[in-house]
Formats: structure tokens, sequence, C-alpha cells
């Protein structure tokens, strides 16, 4: 019965603490959403009284009111969508070949491509903007969404989840004169649906919130992306004189990627919990 007691008191004790670090953890958010309600002239003075009044939605007009707003907003939904969808179907294609199939090289091939995992971002920014100015790409969708196709993470993260299915379900499939093509797509595919769909998060948010790689290879205010567009608006002096309209563009942004989120959150545990069970 002490040990009972015991045990419910520290279970107590570490959802207080939990709450706590999930409230430190909001704080900033909160700030931000707050003072994106506050009139810039307000906060020329006043940065630290965020729930008192007065409040605006004068910066987000102002955000709408952006000639370009909806066309980046559409370039980033687009670029994101597409970038996504060709993650899932490279990732899974590979993460198969990788977990199923024997191969010469297999485990040397596998160890390259989680090398990409340390390779930065950014060290490859030079060597992929020559190639792409070669052919003649600066300044397309194809040029925005092409590097981020190649996603290592992706990769490992299919093949322990792929690894994690049992073997007697293919095999069974095979049984009933099923193709690898046809097993894969009917059987395998379907029961990877949570790893699909937190890869797929994954994916749009990198996507979504990436400023640097549309920084070198959109130069067009047409082609810009929401991050892009966005931070093109802000003038020298905005983090003084702008702040209520800086935050508003933060949540502005973000809205796209927290609705994505709570849509597929459900996934998230089940599919990190997949692949550990090896």
């Amino acid at each position: 019965m002490n040990t009972m007691l015991r045990r419910g008191w520290f279970d107590r004790i570490l959802m207080a603490g939990l709450c706590l670090l999930a409230l430190a953890w909001m704080g900033p958010l909160l700030w931000v959403l707050a003072l994106s309600f506050k009139p810039n002239e307000f906060l020329l003075t006043h940065t630290d009284v965020f729930l008192a009044p007065p409040y605006t939605l004068a910066n987000y007009l102002d955000i709408l009111q952006t000639s370009s707003v909806f066309r980046w907003l559409g370039n980033s939904a687009l670029v994101a969508l597409l970038q996504t969808l060709g993650v899932l179907v490279l990732s899974s294609l590979a993460g198969y070949g990788f977990a199923r199939c024997e191969f010469p090289g297999r485990k040397l091939l596998f160890a390259v491509v989680m090398f990409g995992l340390a390779v930065p971002a950014q060290s490859t920014f030079i060597p992929l903007h020559h190639l792409f100015s070669d052919w003649n790409l600066q300044n397309t969708h194809a040029g925005l969404i092409l590097p981020g196709l190649a996603a290592p993470f992706g990769v490992y993260l299919m093949t322990q989840y792929f690894k994690a299915i049992p073997m007697d379900l293919e095999e069974a499939a095979m049984l009933d004169n099923a193709s690898r093509l046809k097993t894969f797509l009917m059987v395998i595919l379907p029961l990877s649906l949570p790893a699909q769909a937190t890869l797929g998060i994954f994916t749009f948010l990198g996507c979504w919130n990436d400023y640097l790689w549309p920084l070198v290879i959109a130069t067009k205010p047409e082609m810009y992306t929401l991050t892009r567009g966005l931070a093109s608006t802000q003038t020298n002096f905005a983090q003084s004189e702008g702040l209520g309209f800086l935050m508003a563009q933060a949540v502005f942004a973000g809205l796209p990627v927290l609705m994505l989120y709570l849509f597929f959150q459900k996934h998230l545990i089940t599919a990190v919990a997949g692949t550990g069970r090896q």
C-alpha cells in the first residue's frame, strides 16, 4: 500500500512538472500571438504588457493587403505539397527496397544514404545553385522542389518501419500469386500510413518554413514562397518600429502548419513506436 501511495504521489509530481515545462514552452508562442494584436505605436514603449489592451487587427490587415501575399501563399502550398508527395513516394520505395530486398551492396548503399544525415544542407547550396542555373531552373517551381526530394531521414524512417512489419503478411500475399509490386501497394503500404503521416508532417513543415533555399533560387517576387516574401516586406527597422506586424507575419506563416499537425497528430506516436519494434 505504501509503495502504491508513493507511486501515486510520484506520478502527480511528474505530471505537474510536465505541465510546467509545457507552459514554459508555450510562453514564447503566446507572447508572439498576443503581440501580433498590438498596435505598432503602442509596442514602441510597451513590450511586456501583452495581455492588457489595446488590441488591433491592423497588423493582419496589412499582411492581407500586400498585393502578392496570396501568390506567395500559393507558391508555398504548391512547393510544400509536391515536395512532400515526392519524398513520400521515393522514401517508401527506397525504404521497402532496403528493408525487404536483397541485392549486392545493400548495406553499403544504406550507409551512404545515412551519411547524408551528417551533411548540412547549407554546404550544398553553391553546387546546387550552379547546377540549377545551368539547367535554367532558377525562379521555377522545379528549382524550389527538387533539392528537397533527397531525404535521408525519410529513407531511414520508412526502412525501420517496414522492418517492423511481420514478414508473414507479405509471404501470405505472395502465396496468393501477388507480385512484389502488388504486395507492396496493397499490403505493406497501407500498413505504413502512420509512418507516412509522420514523414509527411516533418517534410511539409521543413519545406513550408524553409527560407535559405528560396532566398538562393528565387530572385523574382512572383516566385517567392511565403517565408521569403514576408521577409522581403520588412524594413530595416521592422524589429523596433513594426514589432506587431513582425509577430503577425510569424503567426500567419505558422497557421497552416499548425492545422496540418493537429489533423495528423494521432499518427505520430504510432509511427515512432513502430520504428522501435525490431
